[in-house]
């Protein structure tokens, strides 16, 4: 084994590591909390992580078998990030009103 095959592996490992780490720590965000929308921000990377890791492992063992399989991923993270997004945009949206009669008016003369 050479040099650079060395230090190849000791970077995959290294890489494996710390999505194993982020990933124990997205598991945490999605416990506590607070909010929902936290939640779905984690669900979103922990996604982003299983790519990583699923990357990762190709270019462990040098196969581009899972290539497609992370394409199709990044494709259902973009669009469920894109729902959740716009689900709440609608949730939060404010209430619409009519405007309030200006001072001294009556509801009658406002119309």
């Amino acid at each position: 084994m050479s040099v650079f095959e060395q230090i190849d592996r000791i970077l995959l490992t290294a890489a494996v590591v710390l999505v194993l780490v982020a990933g124990l720590l997205l598991l945490v965000r999605i416990w506590r909390g607070p909010s929902m929308l936290d939640r779905a921000i984690s669900l979103d990377v922990i996604a982003a992580l299983i790519i990583a890791g699923l990357g990762a492992k190709s270019a462990f063992a040098r196969d581009g078998f899972y290539f497609p399989v992370m394409l199709v991923l990044a494709f259902l993270g973009f669009t469920g990030s894109v729902g959740i997004a716009r689900f709440i945009a609608v949730r939060d949206r404010p209430a619409v009103t009519a405007p309030a009669p200006a001072a001294g008016e009556t509801k009658k003369d406002a119309q």
